[in-house]
């Protein structure tokens, strides 16, 4: 069994736009959580919040940027939810998220294929519970992303 996780979309919007849902902290506050702070540098923030008013709970307060390559690749630190978080975010290292923005053929408009890949997960039950549960949120974050930039 694959013990990754991998979503793809395809947005109607450049390379650069779509490099944007994931690094500017409003545009992607407006369709992954509530609130995010993210400095999109290797080593800066990578903090989203589900509870802004409990930014240690079901956040992914003190996650950082590992590798950015604008409009190509971006890669980020993850932390499970409260349900996961003694084992998840106390893990080292933590379950990695690498985002691929690659330009679609499209005459009349630009699009681009985004790819999200997450590893790093461990090989117990509890594991691969939280695996799960992480493939059916991307899936539903992808979806809303989708209808959030293409308007459907």
């Amino acid at each position: 069994m694959s013990k990754i996780i991998h979503h793809a979309v395809r947005l109607r919007c450049d390379t650069r736009r779509a490099f944007d849902m994931f690094t500017v902290s409003e545009l992607l506050a407006s369709w992954l959580a509530r609130q995010a702070e993210v400095e999109p540098v290797r080593g800066g923030k990578y903090e989203l919040f589900w509870d802004p008013l409990d930014r240690g709970r079901n956040s992914t307060l003190g996650c950082r940027v590992t590798t950015v390559d604008p409009g190509r690749f971006l890669a980020f630190e993850w932390k499970g939810p409260d349900q996961f978080q003694h084992f998840m975010n106390t893990a080292r290292p933590l379950t990695q998220v690498e985002v691929f923005f690659v330009a679609g053929e499209q005459r009349l408009r630009p699009c681009t294929e985004v790819h999200l890949i997450h590893s790093g997960w461990r090989d117990s039950a509890e594991w691969e519970q939280a695996r799960q549960w992480f493939d059916r949120v991307w899936g539903e974050a992808f979806a809303a992303l989708g209808r959030h930039v293409n308007g459907d």
